[in-house]
């Protein structure tokens, strides 16, 4: 267990401040800002009457909706939907993409994994109002693609870290608001469909209603959609990078499902300083993804004799759910705050792929294989505050509790035929289980003043996580604490202008598959993994320094530069142990020195000396890495030029990293070089009417791991729409997607082993390219 000497005075400080006299005179202040309210209990001494804002000016737009600038002291970003909306995005991760620093490195068109500052998604942490939910991801993210854009009200992007906030977020955190009661009122109707490539067309249905109702306010809404995806892929096999072709595939990877979802929230004032909330959401995912490749012994279809069909299905089952209580008061002079949420996300997935095999035209085999995924990740939470005032400045005082388990199993299927009219019928070949419990208990302190042009935000919060861990190869338990200090400062040059300091640690926890004792066999290459239980987190020492200036009144430009120190860095190593691919080949060797000397297997024992190749490997914290970066963003009208109904948006971030592994030196896995974005919207008041376009390009990104190496690059995505509106009520809007039929395309280099890796004597090279086409979208609103 890791101890930390500062851990007792601040469990001294909180004791203080809880037995601090109630006598202290009522803090009057209002939380400064658009800070949300699901991030931080206000000092407020008394509740104000409820004001929500009419759902139709939100859907019918009539003005050009702009980044928010906050009065927040730690630097953040706020992105209301009307902001996106122009576009028509259709989950988070399509509003996400236009973000400054957010990368995405999957698929073509499919935004799952947000990775901020180009780290991977384990460094940034996604919260759904102001609180973490379990994803699919084992490596703990969420997938943003899960959560449709029409349940959202805004997006917040929290660039460093507080105390009173969970501290996994070395690259920073998203905070996805759903709309909630106390910020709408009214109701409307969203019916639209999709075009795409191939001649598909899917529809998309949402409704959304907010008003009185059981002494408070109550807001719900659902939301349909088809998700679809028509990809072609196109593969190159080499020998080595300079060396013969051995052979070509051509594929269609067809991404059929559908999305529902809906979220209900309700707010009602009680007393003379009580607000009580509950919410929930629901999302549930329904997706067949059908491969069907054709392999070739040439580069062109018409000069080849196919060598092999590969047909493929994944069938995805996924539910993600949560409900959350909070209750605010005033009490002793201050103000507390009790939250209780339950999350849950369940996979019932299936996953299968067969190889018909021919040679010179003649059947040669049929192999396949199948995987069952029954997962189950469950959070409870329970978080108490208190916010008081402190002579010139504020504190605030709690505590988190949150338990987490995460069930687990993978059953392996296999088939082989003996003729080429056999049916395909599975027989297990394995199964691996694995369970983690996390028990964590949270307390921090943090303080907040404001001394005229200066405001500032310093705190302490000790994480502490006790887990158990099991998997087929063994059980353990593990304990770690993590003391992380924070501070922010936020200085005022004038009314325009601004800048920003914060220095804060973070953490990342270790990924599942890291954890779990379990072993995958020839998981990289021809080597074997086994989870380590007793890994620790990594920890991250940043510092972000950002300038700002309002252009105007609604324009705002910013600069930002960040640095992450990691230590402790989770890198796989190797236990020394050969794996059973090494006693195979070995065997070989044995085989073939009797055959070549006439000798017993006990006396080929003896004599052929053991010199493996392959091994098992493990995790453990044994490296250091640092990230940097510089991020730009503009989001104004151009009322100085005498056009105030143009608005412009930009971002461009410059990012970078420095990580040593076995190899040497490179960056941190599938951190791009760069991701921009420009677009502008042009309204046309007198028509009712507006168009605009973006365009985002994403830079290279290299991965290695064991075995293997990766290079991915994007072409840019083209997006425009055109919009009409009809009266206060109703709007129409048709926009495009992927106008320039973007590229995806990867480069691998594969290697059996690390001593391979080192030599570069290489498995395969490979190119892979693919594509999706353009999509075009006509969705109608009607508020009401």
């Amino acid at each position: 267990m890791k101890r930390n000497s500062l851990a007792t005075g601040l469990s001294r400080a909180l004791v203080c401040a809880a037995l601090m006299p109630a006598s202290l005179p009522a803090f009057a202040q209002d939380a400064p800002g658009d800070a949300p309210a699901s991030l931080a209990p206000t000092a407020n001494a008394s509740m104000g009457a409820m004001v929500a804002k009419d759902l139709d000016t939100v859907v019918v737009q009539g003005e050009i909706a702009y980044r928010d600038r906050t009065n927040d002291i730690e630097p953040t970003l706020v992105y209301d939907l009307e902001y996106f909306q122009r576009f028509e995005p259709s989950t988070v991760g399509d509003m996400l993409k236009r973000v400054p620093s957010v990368v995405f490195v999957s698929d073509v068109l499919e935004y799952d994994a947000v990775q901020l500052r180009g780290l991977s998604a384990a460094y940034t942490q996604v919260l759904v109002n102001g609180k973490k939910v379990p994803g699919a991801g084992d490596d703990r993210s969420f997938w943003v693609d899960r959560i449709p854009a029409e349940l959202v009200e805004r997006v917040e992007v929290l660039r460093s870290n507080s105390a009173n906030r969970s501290g996994d977020a070395v690259a920073g955190a998203v905070n996805i608001i759903l709309r909630d009661a106390y910020d709408f009122d009214g109701s409307y109707i969203r019916l639209g469909a999709m075009h795409y490539d191939d001649g598909e067309i899917q529809p998309t249905f949402a409704a959304v209603t907010s008003g009185e109702a059981l002494g408070g306010r109550l807001l719900a809404g659902i939301n349909v959609q088809d998700r679809y995806n028509p990809k072609i892929k196109r593969s190159d096999r080499f020998e080595s990078p300079d060396g013969d072709f051995v052979d070509a595939e051509d594929q269609t990877d067809t991404r059929d499902g559908k999305d529902y979802s809906a979220n209900l929230s309700y707010t009602a004032d009680i007393g003379e300083s009580g607000r009580l909330s509950l919410d929930g959401f629901y999302v549930r995912t329904d997706r067949d993804q059908v491969e069907v490749s054709t392999e070739y012994n040439a580069r062109r279809p018409e000069d080849a004799t196919e060598i092999a069909n590969v047909p493929g299905l994944t069938r995805i089952d996924q539910d993600n759910w949560g409900i959350g209580a909070e209750y605010r008061f005033d009490m002793a002079g201050g103000r507390t705050e009790i939250d209780l949420d339950h999350a849950r996300f369940q996979d019932r997935s299936t996953e299968s792929e067969e190889e018909i095999a021919y040679e010179d035209g003649e059947w040669d085999g049929h192999e396949a294989e199948a995987l069952d995924i029954d997962a189950s990740d469950t959070e409870t939470s329970l978080k108490i505050a208190h916010s008081r005032p402190l002579g010139a400045a504020s504190m605030e005082f709690g505590v988190d509790l949150r338990s987490k388990d995460r069930d687990s199993t993978h059953t392996y299927y296999e088939f082989e035929a003996d003729d080429e009219a056999d049916p395909v019928v599975y027989e297990l070949d394995a199964i691996v289980r694995s369970r983690i419990e996390e028990t964590r208990i949270d307390p921090y302190l943090m303080f907040t003043g404001d001394a005229g042009p200066m405001a500032w935000e310093a705190g302490l919060r000790y994480e502490t996580t006790r887990s158990d861990i099991e998997g087929d190869d063994g059980r353990a338990s593990n304990d770690y604490d993590e003391l992380l200090p924070s501070l922010h400062l936020k200085w005022d040059l004038g009314e325009a202008s601004r800048i920003q300091l914060s220095l804060a640690r973070s953490l990342r926890r270790p990924a599942f598959n890291e954890l779990t004792p379990a072993l995958l066999q020839e998981e990289f290459g021809d080597n074997d993994f086994l989870g380590n239980p007793l890994l620790d987190p990594e920890t991250a020492n940043g510092i972000d320094l950002g300038f700002e200036h309002r252009l105007g009144k609604r324009g705002v430009v910013g600069v930002n530069l960040f640095y992450r120190d990691i230590q402790d860095l989770i890198e796989t190593v190797n236990t020394g142990e050969p794996n059973e691919t090494a006693f195979d080949d070995y065997a070989d060797d044995i085989a073939d020195y009797m055959d070549e000397n006439g000798v017993s297997e006990d006396e080929a024992l003896a004599a052929v000396p053991f010199d493996p190749d392959s091994f098992i490997y493990t995790a453990r914290n044994v490296g250091d890495g640092k990230a940097w970066g510089v991020e730009l963003d503009l989001s104004t009208p151009l009322t100085a030029i005498g056009l105030p109904n143009t608005g412009v948006f930009v971002n461009y971030s410059w990012l970078d990293s420095e990580v040593e592994d076995e190899l040497g030196t490179r960056r941190f896995n599938n951190q791009a070089e760069y991701v921009y974005n420009v677009g502008f919207i042009q309204d046309l008041p007198a028509w009712g009417a507006s168009f605009g376009a973006s365009y985002r390009k994403q830079g290279e990104a290299f991965m290695r791991v064991l075995a293997e190496e990766v290079r991915t690059t994007y072409d840019g995505d083209l997006e425009v729409f055109v919009e009409k509106r009809f009266g206060d009520n109703i709007s129409v809007r048709l926009s495009g997607t992927n106008l320039l039929d973007a590229y995806k395309r990867e480069y691998f280099d594969k290697f059996d082993n690390l001593a391979d890796q080192l030599d570069r004597d290489y498995d395969e090279y490979e190119l892979e390219a693919e594509h999706a086409g353009p999509r075009y979208q006509l969705v109608m609103r009607w508020a009401f």
